[in-house]
Formats: C-alpha cells, structure tokens, sequence
C-alpha cells in the first residue's frame, strides 16, 4: 500500500508518506462498520482524507486500489487544476497532496464476499482552489 503511494508521490515530486498506525486503527474500525453493507460512504471524521474502494469478490488487494487511484492523474488538468464534471479526480490528488504526511489503511472481505479497502490520510487534502502540489 505505501510503495503504491509513494510512487506516485515521487513522480510528482512531494515527500513520501509515512505509515502510521492510528490512521491504519481508524480504517479497520471505519472498515469494519462496513462489512454488512460495503458500501462506499465515507466515514464522519473531518480530520482526516479519506479514499475508499469496492471490488466484486474477494480478488482485490491493496496494489488494485492504489492503481485505481492513481489512474484518476489521467483526468486530473495541473494547469488549471480541475477534473472532468463526469470524472473523478480526488483520491489521485489525496495520494499526491503536497502536505498530507502520513497514511494508514485497511481491507476488509464484506459479508457479501466483496473487498472494501479504505485509506485515512493526514493532515487531509483537497481543498477547493488549492493545488494539491
């Protein structure tokens, strides 16, 4: 999870991130609230950034997530720093906003058999009209 993070990072050019263990706590109990239902609603914490991910089954890792992440950089316009009405650009710029430290995440196999990953983020990213590097 962190080495797909952090390449990303580096490609751009921000600092790595760190794991940390409390933001990877946070994530398997928001995780776990999950498991009945997998589905994709963001946790009420404010203090963090959050990305979440679904996949049918019970194939996905960690590495899948990441990917579907970063592949969001495809819509993402640096230049004038938004992303497409229909596309969705966040969790890219989360794994790749500048002063965010540090990442713990989580996976979960829902009841339904489907996977459920989510990533806490600290200090939290995209602010709107900020550039994330």
């Amino acid at each position: 999870m962190l080495v797909g993070h952090n390449n990303a990072r580096k490609t751009v050019g921000v600092p790595p991130l760190e794991w940390d263990i409390l933001l990877t706590r946070y994530a398997r109990v928001y995780s776990d609230q999950r498991r009945h239902d997998c589905k994709l609603i963001h946790s009420p914490s404010e203090g963090f950034g959050e990305n979440l991910f679904w996949g049918q089954g019970r194939h996905w890792n960690a590495t899948d997530a990441v990917a579907a992440w970063v592949a969001e950089k495809q819509w993402y316009n640096y230049d004038r720093n938004t992303c497409p009405t229909d596309k969705i650009c966040s969790h890219y710029t989360q794994i790749v906003w500048r002063t965010t430290m540090r990442v713990g995440c989580a996976q979960i196999i829902c009841d339904s058999g489907d996977t459920f990953i989510t990533c806490e983020y600290y200090p939290p990213g995209n602010y709107i009209g900020a550039r994330p590097y």
